[in-house]
């Protein structure tokens, strides 16, 4: 099933440049699915055989209001055609999907770098969330980026409409793929490891499933056919030697280090912990690693959790716990 967009009479003449290095990052809501969306690019990067670095921004509090600074979330990645040990300092390219996550984030944003915009979501009530006095899409203040405004709201629903059985609301969280499609095409990545990934993932929900495949399709298009863009970008891969890799965060490499002490000192490890993202991930990568002797424990909350650890030290056993934000 395809999905039309009107496309210029006269489709315009698209630039290529190669670039050797570029940040994006990604930011909104903390339910606008910037992590997934994040992600999936640094998936489809390393594919293509970039050199890759992360960093997930999660908001500190707990169900922040929805537009509200304290509920910004946003994923920075790092891609590169040389060897990079960082995420990058000031992001080239910011893609903002509400007024609170341009507050937050255009402060680190590099001069002159590029903000695509979800432009409906810049109403007066979002606005005041934000704590702007005027709408920074129209005072000016913006001067000196390359900005792309897009009503990615209007034009993921229209997408959708009479394609899915789907709520409204349900349509909507799929936005944060037509963004994703514009970005692959801007990069010059393929969509099919994510096409693949969303066929996996959503295989129960077929409705879903193909929702989120139009839409990302449709951002593709949308970018490749329209004259919001004049160029896109290609980043060569990396000089890697030939071997087999994986990737890695660093929740994952956090709870690596435990086992390996564990297993350098003779002492069994013992891990209690209340789940909380992002920290809940150590959790469930040591819960993997029973065959070490690790032990988990999923405590009714922070203070069990720490109180389980100090018992199991007492034990004999390296007891930890974890926790982030507001935990």
């Amino acid at each position: 099933m395809s999905t039309v967009i009107e496309t210029p009479s006269e489709q315009v003449e698209k630039d290529f440049e190669e670039l050797e290095t570029v940040t994006i990052r990604f930011a909104g809501d903390s339910g606008d699915g910037m992590q997934l969306t994040g992600t999936q690019f640094t998936n489809t990067s390393a594919v293509v055989g970039n050199d890759i670095s992360t960093l997930p921004d999660f908001p500190a509090e707990i169900r922040a209001p929805a537009g509200s600074l304290p509920g910004v979330s946003g994923f920075q990645l790092n891609f590169s055609s040389q060897d990079i040990r960082t995420p990058g300092d000031q992001p080239n390219v910011l893609v903002a999907m509400n007024p609170a996550a341009l507050k937050v984030n255009l402060p680190d944003l590099e001069d002159g770098g590029t903000l695509i915009i979800n432009t409906d979501e810049f109403g007066k009530d979002n606005l005041a969330k934000a704590a702007y006095q005027s709408n920074p899409l129209e005072d000016g203040s913006l001067t000196g980026y390359r900005i792309h405004k897009l009503p990615i709201t209007t034009l993921n629903m229209n997408a959708l409409k009479g394609q899915v059985q789907l709520t409204r609301k349900e349509m909507d969280r799929c936005k944060n793929f037509f963004a994703l499609g514009v970005l692959y095409w801007l990069y010059d990545r393929p969509m099919e490891p994510t096409i693949e990934w969303i066929r996996s993932k959503f295989s129960k929900n077929p409705e879903v499933l193909k929702a989120n495949e139009i839409v990302l399709k449709t951002g593709y298009n949308f970018a490749d056919t329209t004259e919001v863009f004049t160029t896109h970008y290609t980043v060569k891969k990396a000089q890697i030697a030939p071997g087999t890799f994986r990737k890695i965060t660093g929740n994952e490499a956090t709870a690596i280090g435990f086992v390996a002490a564990s297993q350098i000192s003779g002492r069994p490890l013992f891990y209690g912990s209340y789940p909380i993202t992002p920290a809940s991930d150590i959790l469930h990568e040591l819960a993997h690693h029973k065959n070490f002797g690790v032990k988990t424990f999923q405590a009714e909350d922070e203070i069990a959790a720490v109180c389980s650890a100090i018992g199991a030290s007492f034990a004999g056993h390296i007891g930890l716990t974890g926790t982030s934000g507001p935990g």
